[in-house]
């Protein structure tokens, strides 16, 4: 928790999205990644290896636009920065090793902007609608956490359906952008699942708000949190559902 707090104090943001807690949510996953850097590594990888995938088989190499890119873990900055001429990366926060990564490549960009599952934000809306790839990296399912967040921190119940709106408004706001975009990859975990000692299954959230998403192209275990890290007796397992092609899943 000091690190979460001390990435929370240092990790550059403006105000309005400070306040809205995003800071804080990426310096709690800032610091649960570097304690899980082990169990997280096969996911990291999977990531990295369909959007590799996915920007080698993207014809147009002017712009890739990478949503939810965060700590930069789940993301080959370096390929897709050889393979397009610009690469933008849009996320609320942007810690210290994800701006110094950027850095190093002067075609590389960020945008800071709160992502909404709609897109609306009218400068990030125009970036994606003239980008021959876009991806959503494992951001899918972090999208209703500050929203719902916002009604627990007044003491209300949030609308039974925000979660649920929230994941729809994302996949259609993709949808949208398929008839312009050549190639949309989604990433997003789908499921969460409770696993004891014994490797039984106690308990599961579904992430996607019961939102059904189509076959995946992968899918795959991301050992969240291993034992020891919330519980001695208890780990978080999600399940990941990768979409190279976002069209071609839609049908």
């Amino acid at each position: 928790m000091l690190l979460a707090w001390a990435l929370s104090l240092v990790n550059p943001a403006p105000l309005r999205l400070r306040r809205r807690g995003y800071v804080r949510q990426s310096g709690l996953l800032h610091a649960r990644s570097r304690r899980c850097r082990a169990a997280w590594a096969p996911h990291l990888a999977r990531a990295r290896g369909v959007i590799l995938a996915a920007a080698e088989a993207t014809v147009g190499r002017g712009s890739a636009v990478v949503l939810g890119s965060g700590l930069l873990d789940d993301v080959p900055l370096d390929a897709l920065a050889k393979l397009f001429d610009r690469v933008t990366l849009v996320d609320a926060v942007h810690p210290w090793p994800a701006r110094l990564a950027a850095r190093r490549h002067g075609n590389v960009a960020l945008m800071t902007a709160e992502i909404s599952a709609g897109l609306t934000d009218p400068d990030l809306a125009e970036l994606c609608a003239a980008t021959d790839l876009i991806v959503s990296a494992n951001l899918l399912s972090q999208l209703p956490i500050v929203p719902i967040e916002a009604y627990e921190a007044r003491g209300l119940e949030a609308p039974p359906r925000l979660g649920t709106q929230i994941v729809e408004t994302h996949l259609a706001a993709l949808d949208r952008l398929a008839g312009h975009v050549e190639r949309i990859c989604l990433i997003t975990d789908t499921v969460q699942r409770a696993e004891d000692r014994a490797f039984r299954v106690t308990d599961s959230l579904d992430l996607m708000f019961g939102v059904i998403l189509p076959p995946p192209a992968e899918a795959w275990d991301w050992e969240l949190a291993p034992f020891g890290e919330i519980s001695r007796r208890r780990r978080l397992i999600h399940r990941v559902h990768a979409y190279p092609d976002w069209r071609v899943a839609r049908g």
